[in-house]
């Protein structure tokens, strides 16, 4: 769910244009005015108040607004002000230029997309730049990250949730050859089915090798791979379980997705994809929380009704095994940790994310670090750049 909030009378686009311009005018520029409209404002109406600001005053809102703000808060309503894929290509670019180089940056953006999403941002990459993403990656990145880089980008994978699992089982054997059972490791065999697996593939994959081997793909690929190449395969692994595509399921809408409090379940998102076994041992202890008998009989005697049923249990794991959302609260928790803040990364995730998932990705790291988001970033961040953020992550809770 998405952080973006409207106001209760939504002005017109060329209202907010003009709101903008004479935010602009005179000695120094009229941040709030800003900030309240360019922040709760959708993709589709900021593009609107783009065109109707040329069309007013011929002049490009963005260059406008690079010559009005300065700093980080430049930069965060610069990239807010793109659709999603424009605004990926732009993250990729700047992270790939030479001058500035961030592979990591770049790694993240590419390994968290989607097969369409990547085709799109592609397009705009090339559109606005004038040379192919692979080109750029091929110049930049070296060894088997950027094999694995290559082969992700521009490689065909469905979006579907079916899973083959016994295409899973002999993937997660030929995985096990690869890594753990051989004298150094068979990067090629990771790079090929990392890249050529679905998501919900990918996830099957993981439990299946956790069924027979007794361990996660995750502490494979930690154990097994080292640097760039091992946050690629990571990036990829974590964000297999897609939660978007289940938010119409009823009750599994509110206990898997929104940890709601009514029923006082505060620890149901687990680190890997567990085998059904282990998977129930976990829920048991998350489900001690309940404090409402009756709800908890009611959840209980649900689940026992999708553990009957091996296809619904395998999804009721996928549901526990957002990793997603750890992974990308793991980037936000390691941005502010420690002396100074990664701003560039702050600011990536935050855009990229207050129009997706913000609420689930506040709810998690309220969860793990006892601290809401909010009030992380406003203990980290400063004035105009700090209300701006703020204004994206919605309310303190």
């Amino acid at each position: 769910m998405a952080t973006l909030s409207a106001p209760p009378v939504l002005s017109s686009p060329r209202d907010d244009a003009m709101q903008l311009f004479r935010a602009f005018k005179g000695l120094g520029t009229d941040t709030s005015t800003v900030i309240n409209i360019l922040a709760h404002r959708d993709a589709a109406q900021r593009s609107l108040i783009q065109h109707e600001y040329r069309t007013l005053y011929s002049e490009d809102l963005l260059k406008r607004l690079t010559s009005e703000l300065t700093g980080n808060f430049e930069t965060a309503v610069l990239w807010w002000m793109h659709d999603l894929p424009g605004r990926d290509a732009i993250i990729v670019r700047q992270a790939l230029m030479m001058n500035a180089m961030n592979l990591q940056a770049a790694t993240e953006v590419i390994c968290s997309r989607t097969p369409s999403q990547i085709q799109v941002f592609k397009q705009h990459y090339h559109a606005k730049f004038g040379i192919h993403l692979e080109r750029d990656i091929e110049s930049c990145a070296s060894g088997d990250h950027k094999k694995l880089l290559l082969a992700y980008a521009s490689m065909p994978r469905s979006e579907g949730r079916e899973v083959d699992r016994e295409m899973a089982v002999k993937d997660a054997k030929a995985l096990y050859k690869a890594g753990e059972k051989k004298w150094g490791t068979d990067e090629k065999t990771f790079i090929c089915i990392f890249s050529e697996r679905s998501a919900a593939h990918l996830a099957a994959v993981d439990s299946a090798y956790h069924d027979m081997y007794g361990n996660s793909l995750k502490k494979v690929i930690k154990k097994e791979t080292s640097g760039l190449f091992l946050h690629a395969l990571k990036t990829i692994l974590l964000c297999s379980a897609n939660p978007a595509e289940y938010f119409a399921k009823g009750y599994r809408k509110i206990m898997y997705q929104r940890h709601i409090k009514l029923y006082g379940v505060t620890e149901c998102v687990c680190n890997d994809v567990f085998s059904l076994s282990v998977w129930k041992k976990e829920f048991s202890e998350c489900i001690d929380h309940v404090e409402n008998k009756i709800v908890k009989t009611e959840v209980l005697k649900q689940i026992e009704i999708d553990l009957s049923n091996k296809s619904a249990s395998s999804d009721i794991q996928k549901y526990y095994a957002n990793m997603h959302l750890i992974s990308v609260v793991g980037v936000l928790h390691k941005a502010m940790k420690g002396m100074g803040t990664n701003d560039t990364a702050l600011i990536r995730v935050i855009v990229t994310r207050t129009e997706i998932d913000m609420h689930y990705i506040k709810a998690e790291y309220l969860k793990r670090y006892k601290k809401t988001l909010n009030d992380a970033v406003h203990s980290e961040t400063s004035g105009h750049y700090r209300a701006f953020l703020l204004a994206l992550l919605g309310p303190n809770q």
